[in-house]
C-alpha cells in the first residue's frame, strides 16, 4: 500500500490524543498562583514574627527552597508538577527541584561521584554564574565602600 505524506499526516491528526490545551493553562496558572501564595503566606508570617522586610524576604526563599527539596526527596513535587505542569516551575521552587531531582536519581552511583557530581546538572551553570556574579558585586560594593 503507498501513502503519501498529505495521507500519513491526516493519519496521523485522526489518532493523536487532542491536547487540553485551556485545561492545562487553568492549571499551571492555579497551581504557580497557589506556590506564590503560599510563599505570600510564609512571607507575611516571618514579618509577623518581628523580621524586617529584607530578612523576612530571604527566610521565605530559603523556607521554599527547603520545602522543594523536601517535597521532592518525598516523591511529591513531581505529582505535583504531572497535575500543574509549567505553574510548578515557579523559580526558586522550581530551580531547588532541579537540583535535589538529579542527586536522588544518581544516588545509587554513590555520595560523590552520583549524588554529589550529578544534582549541578541541570542547575550547575546557574550556580556557578550566579555565585560568580554576587562575589564580584559584593567585591565592588566592598572597594567602593
Amino acid at each position: 500500500m503507498e501513502t503519501t505524506p498529505q495521507k500519513y499526516q491526516q493519519y496521523v491528526r485522526q489518532k493523536q490524543k487532542k491536547s487540553p490545551l485551556a485545561k492545562d493553562l487553568t492549571l499551571a496558572f492555579v497551581i504557580g498562583g497557589l506556590i506564590c501564595v503560599i510563599g505570600q503566606l510564609i512571607q507575611d508570617g516571618y514579618a509577623a514574627a518581628g523580621l524586617e522586610p529584607e530578612d523576612a524576604a530571604t527566610a521565605t526563599s530559603v523556607s521554599l527552597v527547603f520545602l522543594s527539596a523536601l517535597l521532592t526527596g518525598l516523591n511529591l513535587y513531581h505529582r505535583i508538577a504531572r497535575y500543574g505542569g509549567a505553574g510548578t516551575l515557579v523559580p526558586i521552587t522550581g530551580f531547588a527541584n532541579a537540583v535535589v531531582s538529579p542527586a536522588i536519581d544518581f544516588r545509587a552511583e554513590g555520595f560523590v561521584t552520583g549524588m554529589a557530581a550529578k544534582m549541578f546538572l541541570v542547575a550547575g551553570p546557574v550556580i556557578v554564574f550566579g555565585t560568580v556574579a554576587s562575589a564580584l558585586y559584593g567585591l565592588i560594593l566592598w572597594l567602593v565602600g
